[in-house]
């Protein structure tokens, strides 16, 4: 499987996921369509499937034009039906996905939004997570409780620590601006910085990260309770 980064509206990512032998594809959280059509049809591909982690427009807005151009089937989660744009295939949490090369299981990781999963390929090894882990961060509290979110990212702590995570923005470098001033003395966050910077310099992503990158730098995944969460995820919607 094949991963191709798709930069979409600001500072969104989607992604087209690929099998390189049947020259099919899946693509995770359409902001838009353009930029995906774009590189579906420059790379030859048929679409095929669309997943949504959630329903924001910023990662649903291509939904309905990438449907009708493709004949793609989109996939969502059942609880959360009513609001994903032109839904077809419904999945439930810890239920297992597969077409082809693609499997994929999804986890409920409500906080976000209350209808918020992920998509776990284990095969793979990655994790496209939307707005609920970031690189250095984490997504802000809407629907959600900040125990909820706290209980969602503790799961996803819990994959094996070489999992790629493929989040839904370009947040990261916002995002260490605040886990430094918090967490000043981590030789790891520093680092990680200087990569970040290197990155955006040269014009590339700063994803994928990795869960054990996270673990030593993610202020966010470092908080040990809810309150200790609670009181960082407040701080950081007024940083």
């Amino acid at each position: 499987m094949k991963i191709e980064i798709i930069k979409c509206l600001e500072d969104n990512f989607s992604y087209l996921l690929i099998d390189e032998v049947t020259k099919t594809a899946i693509v995770v959280d359409p902001s838009e369509s353009k930029p995906i059509i774009d590189k579906i049809e420059s790379l030859n591909l048929k679409l095929k499937f669309i997943l949504n982690t959630h329903h924001h427009y910023d990662h649903v807005g291509g939904n309905k034009e990438l449907k009708k151009l493709y004949d793609a089937k989109v996939i969502g989660f059942d609880e959360d039906k009513h609001r994903i744009p032109e839904i077809d295939i419904c999945l439930k949490n810890n239920e297992i996905w597969k077409d082809g090369i693609f499997e994929a299981k999804v986890f409920h990781i409500p906080g976000h939004t209350l209808g918020h999963i992920c998509f776990y390929f284990f095969k793979e090894n990655i994790l496209f997570s939307g707005d609920t882990l970031f690189s250095l961060g984490c997504g802000r509290v809407f629907e959600g409780t900040h125990e909820q979110m706290f209980n969602s990212l503790q799961l996803l702590k819990n994959l094996p620590s070489k999992t790629e995570i493929y989040c839904g923005h370009e947040y990261t470098l916002k995002n260490s601006d605040f886990c430094l001033k918090y967490d000043s003395e981590n030789s790891a966050l520093i680092s990680k910085i200087e990569f970040i910077k290197n990155q955006l310099a040269k014009g590339q992503p700063t994803i994928p990260t990795t869960l054990e990158e996270e673990l030593k730098t993610n202020i966010f995944l470092r908080s040990k309770n809810v309150e200790n969460f609670s009181k960082l995820r407040d701080l950081k919607d007024n940083f």
